[in-house]
């Protein structure tokens, strides 16, 4: 009887959800489930990072010349707006833990433009991309244009063709563009959850969301520090976009 009391009580709490006995056993489910959407994603990631492997294995010397296109001074950029992004999402869980509205609304705040930022500097990065003729089905002119006549001269003299330096290009933009989707998502989120932590929502025992939502974000900037050497780093540290 004092069971069930207890369980009733519990239940008055806007926190816990009425199939719930308590908030231990709401918690325990809540994050198994996002463990398991996480352990999809990286499936998912895993399925592209295989081809990623297969190919540059296949065409090494395509995907150094590919790598060579990169503005590698972006990507390190972007890395470091990331990673100080996890730091501000990490400083926003931990608000929401000690019930400060405040803090918790301003780290979010900061995480979200620190994801904009990322998003836009990728932007402007395709762009330059594009206008270089380096975007497969878009715009593939590069190796077309006579001025670059002596590159795919050394191609060939590797035994490359600017064919093989396309496939990097369609496995750089489906990686990117995928984790660009999932940055999308997120920003989705953290716009969320500023308006509904300024409200009070992750107040009084209900600061699981936060962190949850936060693992998702961990999730994608991770995603991140394996994309940037993977893609970048390939032909070493170089300006992109200048190829001699």
């Amino acid at each position: 009887m004092a069971a069930h009391s207890h369980a009733v009580e519990a239940h008055g709490s806007t926190a816990l959800h009425h199939h719930f006995d308590d908030m231990e056993q709401q918690r325990e489910c809540t994050s198994l489930g996002m463990w398991l959407f996480l352990a999809t994603e990286v499936m998912m990631f895993g399925g592209l990072f295989f081809a990623y492997t297969l190919y540059r294995w296949k065409f090494p010397e395509a995907y150094h010349a590919g790598s060579e296109h990169l503005m590698i001074v972006w990507g390190t950029a972007n890395t470091f707006v990331l990673l100080f992004s996890s730091l501000t999402m990490a400083l926003a869980v931990h608000a929401a833990a000690e019930g400060n509205r405040r803090a918790l609304v301003g780290w979010l705040f900061v995480t979200w433009l620190l994801g904009a930022a990322f998003l836009g500097v990728k932007a402007v990065e395709w762009g330059t991309d594009f206008k270089e003729g380096l975007v497969p089905a878009l715009n593939w002119s590069y190796y077309s244009n006579p001025e670059h006549a002596s590159q795919v001269a050394k191609l060939a003299a590797k035994g490359t063709t600017p064919q093989q330096v396309m496939m990097y290009f369609v496995i750089y933009f489906c990686m990117t563009g995928l984790h660009a989707i999932h940055m999308i998502v997120g920003l989705a989120l953290v716009g969320t959850f500023i308006w509904l932590g300024s409200r009070g929502r992750f107040e009084r025992g209900n600061e699981q969301p936060v962190e949850i939502m936060g693992l998702y974000w961990h999730l994608v900037d991770i995603i991140w520090i394996f994309l940037f050497p993977l893609l970048y780093l390939i032909a070493g540290f170089h300006p992109g976009h200048v190829v001699n």
